[in-house]
């Protein structure tokens, strides 16, 4: 009776060890293949990143948890305080001009330039040659005389071009009326048009106002 037990213990140890030793053998193998396939592969990936940093010019399609390099640019702009505006001046007058059809406004850049030549207000030879002319519309035939400039009696003063009347108007206020102290509207109209009872510039006035 013990004897038969004894056998029986003994064909269950046996199969016991058989199926440990089988186990062993097929496991250990593949876990170490596993192993070896995830360090070759992390193996690849570091390759891969290396050579990545090494060419920082190369470009590629952006993917995930890769970064995508590019050639620096050779200068780079710089950021100042320095703000650079355009004059709007000309504009204020050409737009002013165009909507009453005058053909002064082609010229509105010069009128800017001259009346900084000469220390004027940019507003004030067209203020005048709309009070005086409706800004060329209304003048003697060939004169480009828009500002009255020069009239005696029935006699008047004629430019050979828009250009020469700008130059020679601007010219003129400067030297004969600002510098001699005429230095508002009324007090240049006192030698500008005597005979005026206060109309004069009154328009002009306005009109300055209306190119603000």
């Amino acid at each position: 009776m013990e004897s038969t037990e004894f056998s029986r213990e003994e064909n269950i140890g046996f199969w016991k060890n058989l199926i440990l030793v089988t186990v062993f053998f097929v496991v250990t193998p593949l876990a170490l293949g596993i192993s070896l396939f995830s360090l070759f592969s992390l193996k690849s990936s570091v390759t891969a990143k290396q050579n990545l940093n090494s060419s920082p010019n190369l470009i590629v399609s952006p993917q995930s948890g890769v970064r995508v390099y590019a050639s620096l640019p050779l200068k780079f702009p710089l950021i100042t305080e320095q703000i650079t505006s355009s004059d709007a001046r000309p504009e204020i007058l050409r737009q002013y001009m165009e909507s009453l059809g005058s053909p002064l406004a082609p010229y509105a850049g010069l009128i800017v330039q001259v009346a900084d030549k000469y220390s004027l207000d940019f507003r004030l030879i067209i203020a005048i040659a709309r009070q005086e002319s409706n800004i060329c519309k209304v003048i003697p035939p060939g004169s480009y005389n828009c500002w009255g400039w020069g009239i005696t009696g029935q006699d008047s003063l004629g430019f050979t071009s828009f250009q020469d009347g700008i130059e020679a108007v601007s010219k003129g206020l400067r030297q004969n009326y600002l510098n001699k102290g005429y230095i508002t509207v009324e007090d240049i109209m006192n030698k500008y048009t005597p005979l005026s009872n206060g109309s004069w510039a009154q328009g002009v006035s306005n009109f300055m106002t209306e190119m603000q």
